[in-house]
């Protein structure tokens, strides 16, 4: 079956979806995006998703393409027609197209796009083994908390990862060694005293919905939880140290750079929020907003 993508107000297949060469999007980045997990064809998350959407837009200055209701119509349109049991949605907006000029232009529309595909979540070999985080300097922007479309310090650290045999990247402050985040992920630690530990939601990092629901399974489940920045060091001698995201789920992790982490296996908080997290995805709709 091709894939369907929703532009400016069409379906159409991949290869017919186009924009303007001229979109601010491609020019520089002048967009915000959201990707949300799709469990037995629903959306996980939907409304602490759109909500972070609009902060973002907010932030930008940019209008929103059409009203929520309309938006979220759209949504289950682009799920539906490209039949995703589970996966994700990719939703992008930007702030439109025009003559290529660095200052905000005056009355355009903005453009929004949607795809959707399959995709599986971490397979139990890799939950079971854990990954690798690979350690790389901190060099973006300090606007992290904005779900922008411009990407490239994220995209040179997953690249750094995958060439060292890392799962995934994690930023680390040079001046005081502090862990920031993934490069497309959140971070957490167990302490010495069983307290989980993941920076606060700051300008700092992006405030990922997976983070937000995994601490709220966290306090369910009686776990402490400490929001405060952390040192690398601090990690590299955790009880556990774990990532999460909407297409990572709970990832133990059992390196970073060249420690092991622990006892170099995926530990009992992080393989317990993983399955209460998987369990939370696979529930009620009521549940899942």
């Amino acid at each position: 079956m091709s894939r369907i993508a929703y532009v400016n107000g069409r379906y159409a297949p991949h290869n017919h979806a186009q924009v303007s060469i001229e979109d601010r999007g491609f020019q520089f980045a002048d967009g915000v995006y959201e990707v949300i997990w799709v469990a037995n064809g629903r959306l996980v998350d939907e409304i602490p998703h759109l909500d972070r959407w609009d902060r973002s837009l907010v932030e930008l200055h940019i209008a929103p393409a059409m009203a929520r209701a309309s938006l979220r119509q759209v949504m289950a349109q682009v799920v539906k027609r490209n039949r995703v049991r589970d996966g994700i949605l990719y939703m992008q907006q930007t702030r439109g197209a025009s003559p290529r000029n660095a200052p905000f232009p005056n009355s355009i529309a903005p453009t929004l796009t949607m795809t959707a595909r399959n995709q599986p979540l971490p397979s139990d070999d890799l939950v079971e083994n854990g990954g690798v985080l690979g350690s790389v300097p901190e060099i973006r922007w300090s606007r992290c908390d904005v779900k922008s479309v411009a990407l490239l310090a994220n995209v040179l650290s997953k690249q750094s990862a995958r060439e060292c045999g890392a799962t995934e990247a994690v930023f680390v402050r040079e001046a005081d060694r502090v862990v920031t985040e993934g490069g497309s992920s959140n971070v957490f630690m167990v302490d010495p005293n069983g307290t989980l530990v993941t920076h606060p939601a700051t300008t700092a990092i992006l405030g990922g919905i997976t983070r937000e629901r995994v601490i709220k399974l966290a306090s369910e489940l009686g776990i402490p939880v400490e929001l405060r920045p952390f040192t690398l060091d601090e990690a590299l001698a955790a009880r556990e140290v774990f990532v999460t995201s909407t297409t990572l789920a709970v990832l133990p992790i059992v390196r970073i750079d060249e420690s092991a982490i622990g006892n170099g296996h995926p530990g009992s908080i992080s393989l317990q929020l993983n399955q209460a997290y998987r369990g939370f995805c696979r529930a009620p709709e009521g549940h899942r907003t």
